[in-house]
């Protein structure tokens, strides 16, 4: 198997994560018990409402999912839009991560931390391949 298809298969399963913290946001599970995300923001805490936040945090998050299953369906067809499809979903993804953070350093992993180191190494794959 080539690594073109083994990355491009890591941006969909990427994506499917995105999924899993969208489905967190809008309370339909918890991906860990006691988990709030992205409950306390420190960029939208000000805002009313929790639900308001959660909503715009899913969206955010089936957004990027998108953006990564399309660009990992991109590398499969060996299409050149993936590269801009990848690395846009890369960073609207991290920066989903930065404004809902909550601020606390000790839940950097509940706060999707791994997933903007994640990004990151995508970003700079992305530009090699």
């Amino acid at each position: 198997m080539s690594i073109s298809i083994l990355f491009g298969i890591f941006l969909v399963l990427h994506g499917l994560v995105h999924l899993l913290y969208a489905g967190q946001s809008w309370r339909m599970f918890e991906l860990r018990p006691g988990m709030l995300w992205p409950d306390g923001s420190w960029l939208f805490s000000k805002l009313p409402g929790d639900a308001a936040i959660r909503s715009l945090a899913g969206i955010s998050l089936v957004l990027a999912a998108l953006g990564f299953a399309a660009g990992g369906l991109g590398l499969f067809l060996q299409q050149d839009w993936w590269r801009p499809v990848t690395v846009g979903a890369a960073v609207l993804s991290t920066a989903i991560f930065i404004v809902f953070w909550d601020g606390k350093s000790k839940s950097l992993s509940d706060n999707g931390g791994i997933g903007v180191l994640i990004n990151l190494a995508i970003m700079v794959l992305a530009r090699m391949r």
